[in-house]
């Protein structure tokens, strides 16, 4: 792990992708889905700790038109995505202690299964003063 300050690591990083002009087809496809939760992570050097999970979720207010919402557990932390299949949109979280995410290919993954056009992301480096040792 790389050291920030004396005796502490970060811990993770958090990669956050918002989708636009995604294909509404695949943000409605829940087998498409599924298959990219259990296919991504893998792809990411990540362990699986669950199976994936996607629900429809309906409209919940005027600028929630409903969608699926998905989610896989990985032994890094997790993986999820919300789409908004009406509007084009997903929102991507994915969490992981990995302090070295290949973040250009985790974004081409992304973009290969969602099909969204454009994109804005945001990576943080989560835990910056993380013990490097146990306290307790």
């Amino acid at each position: 792990m790389s050291k920030n300050k004396s005796n502490t690591f970060f811990f993770g990083v958090h990669f956050m992708v918002d989708g636009y002009d995604a294909s509404p087809e695949v943000l409605r496809n829940r087998e498409v889905l599924t298959a990219a939760l259990n296919k991504i992570p893998s792809n990411m050097g990540m362990h699986t700790i669950s199976e994936p999970v996607v629900v429809e979720v309906g409209p919940n207010n005027k600028k929630d038109p409903g969608g699926l919402s998905g989610v896989i557990l990985i032994a890094e932390s997790h993986f999820s995505f919300h789409t908004f299949p009406a509007r084009g949109f997903v929102t991507i979280d994915v969490y992981t202690c990995k302090e070295n995410l290949d973040t250009e290919k985790l974004l081409s993954e992304l973009k290969n299964v969602f099909s969204f056009t454009k994109e804005e992301t945001h990576c943080i480096k989560r835990g910056r003063n993380y013990p490097d040792t146990n306290i307790h």
